[in-house]
């Protein structure tokens, strides 16, 4: 009798028994294919650079064979984040395994007070989940001895170096044991990151479960070209059509605050998420967002790769990134773990050239909507675009000369 082909599961990755009981009783059934892949390489004890878009599962890929192995050896197994919530939530998912070996957890982030985390640090933890910055305070201190670790991961490597961390995660690789084990994930792997991983990695295996740049499976995506001052009244059309949760990009956090502002006038509930909020504010704004207080999370690309929740119907790039790679990570924050999603992209007319870049990382078109209560645009080509700028600068030089009189 020929057998049916069976759901991959994680029994026969190498998992410790103990592991595989608090797998399956928080309800991990079946593992990514970033975990199927990355894990029994990182319990073998391998450098590696694990490249998957964001929502499948990277946290646990490495969460899981660094606890087996501090079981086994001595040392701390320290991670790397670029945001606070991001750190936040990596420590949530550590602690559920960790805590079951006895293990101890800290966080060390900016905006949160330096003494509990002090405090954390005497307890002698053997995972440290840290924003660079944070951590080279700890260890100008003394409260942080990097000779300790013996497990080094870099998650959303890209974003930290996009975040100017570069500096200090390179100061932070300098004070490391060269023998240690060190794991990078990331969704797009820049020139930046090939160079890191090849000075501090020993023969660092690639596991790629999608190509640098691929959007999450199951996110949809259009595109309507308005005028900067219609952009509003699209998003209102918008918001009344989509009833789940929204999660908005901004460019600048002053216009996220404006955004929040008029959204809350036209009747809905809203939060912003970015580096003018403190820590409390943020983790008020997600929690809310989480447990449906908030319809509209307003949000800034600094604060794009914390916002783990599943259940996002609609991400909407009010604004589109400066950074092509970043519309990857945005659209990512919908379509997580298997469930579908869409974003919606608003782009000015003369902003044809940041389309094709991101068409371009993605490697499709992005199909263009109409909709029929608010004018929408078309492209100006490149020798109008140039005409145009060049009459708005001679229109501009005019008034200025009239105003001297």
């Amino acid at each position: 009798m020929m057998s049916s082909q069976s759901e991959p599961d994680f029994y026969g990755l190498g998992i410790a028994p103990k592991i595989l009981e608090i797998l399956a009783r928080i309800k991990f059934k079946v593992p990514t294919p970033i975990q199927l892949k990355a894990i029994p390489l990182a319990i073998q004890g391998k450098d590696l650079v694990g490249i998957a878009q964001t929502g499948t599962g990277k946290t646990h890929a490495f969460i899981i064979p660094i606890v087996q192995q501090l079981v086994q050896k001595e040392g701390i197994g320290l991670v790397l984040a670029p945001t606070r919530e991001l750190a936040i939530q990596i420590e949530e998912a550590a602690q559920v395994i960790a805590h079951s070996f006895g293990m101890r957890t800290a966080c060390l982030i900016g905006g949160a007070p330096m003494p509990p985390q002090v405090q954390a640090l005497r307890r002698n933890p053997r995972i440290v989940i840290a924003t660079p910055g944070r951590l080279i305070d700890h260890m100008g201190q003394w409260n942080f001895l990097p000779d300790t670790v013996s497990i080094l991961v870099l998650d959303e490597a890209d974003r930290m170096l996009d975040m100017g961390f570069a500096p200090q995660i390179e100061k932070i690789l300098r004070f490391l044991p060269k023998e240690r084990q060190t794991m990078l994930f990331s969704a797009t792997i820049p020139e930046e990151i090939i160079r890191i991983a090849a000075t501090n990695m020993k023969l660092p295996v690639n596991v790629e479960i999608a190509p640098s740049g691929t959007t999450a499976e199951r996110v949809t995506q259009e595109l309507f070209i308005v005028k900067k001052d219609a952009k509003m009244k699209l998003l209102g059309k918008l918001l009344k059509q989509y009833h789940g949760a929204v999660l908005l990009f901004s460019r600048t956090k002053y216009n996220a605050r404006k955004i929040v502002r008029q959204i809350r006038e036209a009747g809905y509930r809203a939060a912003e998420i970015h580096s003018n909020r403190s820590l409390n504010q943020r983790r008020e704004a997600l929690e809310g967002f989480k447990s449906g207080k908030y319809k509209v999370l307003v949000a800034t690309d600094i604060a794009a790769r914390g916002i783990d929740v599943i259940g996002i119907e609609l991400v909407i790039n009010y604004d589109l990134p400066e950074d092509a790679q970043n519309y990857v990570h945005r659209i990512g924050r919908t379509a997580r773990a298997g469930h579908p999603g869409h974003a919606i992209s608003f782009a000015t007319p003369d902003q044809k050239e940041d389309v094709r870049n991101i068409e371009k990382l993605i490697k499709g078109a992005i199909p263009v909507s109409r909709h029929p209560e608010v004018p929408t645009e078309q492209f100006i080509p490149p020798e109008q675009k140039s005409r145009h700028t060049h009459e708005n600068r001679f229109q501009k030089k005019k008034q200025h000369r009239f105003r001297r009189f």
